[in-house]
């Protein structure tokens, strides 16, 4: 009894603890965030109120932006046929091929995005250049990045679809223009890479399919004594090594 008498006095002491420090943290004021409209006594005011309005959109359209102007579009799609090539629908998951695709894009646009900081960012944050002048500045390194990789029969589709005359050179050509042409060229050299990854694997496919046939087992799915086979071979040939090293090549040299 006096074991259970204690065990009480004990469970008491740390409730009335309990209660005392909650009302001690109920007491500590917290501050809070609100986002409201208020009237703006000055046009400089609601020319800064329609700037943020803007920035916000933009923050909103950022990863769309992010995805059809970098190298983001060619990795995801070469890693998503190679999974498919090898027979392995769900591994590796969704989520570690959107993940290394995001890791090879930013180290792609490096160099593209410190160019920006250089030239754009810093110099808007210390006052140097106005913000349309910062945002100009910000867009050439981006262009430049994407006239690279954009073929000349994409671009010309989408100028006669504009109805805009042949221009000079690059630096003449439409942003507007440039990024449907640039998403169409990348969509053609990640579908061509996946091409060239789906050979291997289908000889084998083949392979393991008229030895079944021949062996009449016509009642054993071809694909599931095919996969260990492709595993095999991708590990031999160090296969995520060899992917990522022809990515990284196709856009840095």
């Amino acid at each position: 009894m006096k074991k259970i008498f204690g065990l009480f006095k004990i469970l008491g002491a740390m409730l009335v603890t309990f209660c005392t420090s909650s009302a001690v943290h109920a007491a500590v004021a917290f501050p809070t965030i609100s986002v409201g409209m208020n009237q703006a006594n000055t046009p400089q005011e609601f020319t800064q109120g329609v700037q943020i309005l803007i920035l916000l959109t933009i923050l909103t359209l950022a990863p769309s932006i992010f995805i059809m102007c970098t190298a983001f579009i060619r990795i995801i799609i070469v890693l998503a046929l190679t999974r498919q090539a090898i027979g392995t629908t769900s591994l590796p998951p969704n989520q570690v091929l959107a993940g290394l695709a995001l890791i090879l894009t930013f180290f792609v646009m490096a160099p593209t995005f410190n160019k920006i900081n250089e030239t754009a960012i810093q110099p808007y944050m210390k006052n140097e250049i106005t913000q349309q002048v910062a945002l100009d500045k910000a867009v050439l390194p981006l262009r430049e990045f994407m006239i690279k990789h954009t073929e000349e029969k994409e671009l010309g589709l989408f100028l006669s679809m504009a109805k805009i005359d042949k221009p000079k050179n690059w630096q003449d050509v439409p942003t507007y223009t440039l990024i449907p042409a640039y998403v169409l060229s990348e969509l053609k050299t990640s579908f061509k890479i996946g091409f060239v990854i789906f050979l291997p694997f289908l000889v084998i496919d083949i392979v393991v399919a008229s030895i079944l046939v021949s062996m009449g087992m016509l009642f054993l799915p071809p694909t599931t004594v095919a996969m260990p086979f492709k595993l095999i071979l991708f590990v031999m040939i160090d296969g995520w090594y060899l992917i990522t090293k022809t990515l990284l090549e196709g856009f840095i040299t």
